[in-house]
């Protein structure tokens, strides 16, 4: 799934690549999930252009009052201005890391969730517009957290970004533990029951604005599964080098069975 979707090229928002992801991921949610929605928003950049983005919510057993909240973000930023040379800047990031990661592993875990039925209710949103530039970032979250369904409160929400570089390790996000502590012990109790306690140290890392920063503002305590180094000394990020040849499966199956653990465990 992650080469898949690397196939379409950057997906930065208002290109092809974006529309492309968008239609195939949409079909591939609406025959597997019980319910999809488009969430389309307009995001006028600083530079004064009209921007149209896209979160994506696939629900399954919506009418369940128990549920819990997965989300990544499915576009890729437009500018690689992490590269040392000037005129590699201006060209966008292929995104296998920092953003088809996160979506694969959702991706996969919806393919389950149809085979499976799920004792408490999930959703999986995937956000856009999260990456778009320096100060135009978390862009759907943010949408997402300011337009909530009437009533909305899911048990807890888990972010995933950045989950698969070759030798993934996942800290404790600073943020997640200021904003969620009962939700990071849930998931690294989890994690560690699974035999995954090296990839998911208890330590705590530095705190990284992210997706879900927004969602905790909204009453959704949110937590960030993120390995924010990517390659050595983290010179793949937001790179040309941010490429399936510098992934590795390891942070994918991983990540993916803990969230598949949280909810085959009821939440």
């Amino acid at each position: 799934l992650l080469v898949q979707q690397v196939d379409f090229g950057p997906r930065v928002p208002g290109t092809e690549g974006h529309a492309r992801q968008l239609e195939w991921m949409t079909s591939y949610l609406r025959e597997r999930a019980d319910s999809v929605e488009l969430q389309p928003f307009t995001h006028v950049t600083a530079a004064g252009d009209s921007i149209r983005m896209t979160n994506v919510i696939a629900r399954f057993r919506p009418d369940a009052g128990d549920r819990v909240l997965f989300l990544a973000h499915w576009d890729t930023r437009p500018t690689a201005d992490e590269e040392s040379k000037a005129e590699r800047r201006a060209m966008p990031i292929p995104g296998a890391n920092d953003g088809a990661s996160g979506t694969a592993v959702l991706m996969q875990l919806a393919d389950v969730l149809s085979r499976h039925s799920p004792p408490i209710g999930v959703d999986l949103l995937f956000v856009d517009g999260e990456d778009y530039a320096p100060n135009e970032m978390y862009l759907g979250s943010t949408y997402f957290a300011a337009n909530l369904p009437p009533g909305y409160r899911p048990l807890y929400g888990v972010l995933v970004d950045m989950v698969g570089d070759r030798n993934p390790v996942f800290p404790i996000e600073a943020f997640s533990y200021q904003y969620a502590p009962e939700v990071v012990e849930r998931v690294w109790r989890v994690a560690e029951e699974l035999g995954y306690r090296q990839m998911f140290p208890r330590r705590q890392g530095i705190g990284i604005s992210d997706d879900h920063i927004p969602l905790n503002r909204a009453g959704i305590r949110t937590i960030d599964i993120i390995d924010f180094e990517y390659g050595p000394g983290n010179r793949y990020w937001h790179t040309l080098d941010d490429t399936v040849e510098n992934t590795g499966p390891r942070g994918l199956e991983a990540v993916g069975r803990v969230l598949t653990a949280l909810v085959f465990r009821g939440g």
